[in-house]
């Protein structure tokens, strides 16, 4: 895969502990790097735990109006049965399987950014904005921490949470996509363990609030790769949370069936202040293309996948967290 040059321009300002912001695409060819003084720029707001250039709002969130046009089963099949051939011959044994959908709403991208609730929230002007639930890798102290999110539900189901965490299906998913973070951690750091395992986290939203399962695994980064965030991000990109494993075949299977450029959808956003540094998956995403918008959402499919409960997952995620 070609290598990006700002990875080591990564490198270069993470070594001479100077702040900055980034964002990374799926296929990891388009990475931006924005300074701490390009931060205040106005055609990107971010706001994350420890970065905000937005001002603290008060208005009064709008009534507003929400429709989805997801594609029809049929339609979504086409990809899931490519995804699930390759499954049955060993290709893959998570494959992360997105759609877009068109959607229709009074609110604009700015809106949406404002009001959402979130613990990562980017808008790039008039493109694209994400809200996302989900940190890729946190480091602190030259330990290095990363937070997979797999496996989702109604939170109104009765006994969801049960439900949730012994669900065959999710529970093989929640623990492939552990079993492949903690080794591609391993890569760059040390004494790699698993920590917090499938835990359950509420997220609200206007239209229904889903519970989400999360494990939390951290390790001591390797001397060599000590300050070198490019170099980091560069060995443990694509996320294993949004592509599958083994990565390499999976990403094939990926553009084989999806048929669609992902763009920034599922790459990484993060900052880094000169010291310590916290990234954040680019799910939950919304953008603008040709004056329309497309809410990207799936989810990782495996051999025990039922189709019509993949389809409905998907068409689940498409929420906003206004509420």
């Amino acid at each position: 895969m070609f290598q990006n040059p700002q990875f080591l321009r990564m490198d270069e300002l993470s070594e001479r502990k100077e702040p900055f912001f980034f964002l990374i695409n799926f296929l990891m060819d388009d990475v931006k790097i924005f300074t701490q003084k390009e931060i205040k720029n106005n055609s990107l707001l971010i706001d994350f735990p420890y970065v905000t250039n937005v001002d603290e709002e008060h208005a009064t969130i709008p009534n507003f109006e929400w429709k989805s046009f997801p594609e029809t089963l049929e339609d979504y099949q086409k990809g899931f049965e490519i995804v699930q051939e390759n499954l049955k011959k060993g290709n893959s044994y998570l494959t992360n399987y997105t759609r877009k959908t068109e959607i229709e709403t009074n609110l604009t991208l700015e809106d949406i950014f404002t009001f959402s609730k979130a613990k990562y929230k980017i808008l790039v002007l008039d493109e694209f904005v994400c809200f996302s639930p989900e940190t890729f890798i946190e480091i602190v102290d030259n330990k290095i921490f990363t937070h997979p999110m797999k496996g989702t539900i109604d939170a109104e189901i009765e006994d969801a949470k049960n439900i949730l965490k012994n669900d065959p299906k999710e529970k093989a998913e929640h623990y492939t996509v552990v079993d492949l973070l903690r080794n591609d951690l391993s890569i760059v750091a040390n004494n790699v363990r698993v920590k917090d395992f499938q835990r359950i986290d509420l997220i609200k939203t206007k239209q229904k609030n889903l519970l989400a399962m999360s494990s939390e695994i951290e390790g001591e980064i390797k001397p060599e790769f000590q300050n070198k965030i490019g170099s980091i991000l560069q060995k443990l990109l694509p996320a294993g949370s949004i592509l599958g494993a083994p990565k390499p075949k999976t990403l094939e299977i990926i553009l084989e069936a999806e048929k669609y450029d992902r763009g920034f959808y599922t790459g990484i956003a993060g900052y880094f202040d000169g010291k310590n540094l916290d990234s954040c998956v680019m799910i939950r995403f919304i953008e603008k293309e040709n004056g329309k918008l497309f809410f990207k959402s799936g989810g990782g499919i495996t051999h025990q996948s039922d189709l019509t409960s993949e389809y409905e997952e998907m068409k689940n995620k498409i929420y906003v967290p206004i509420y």
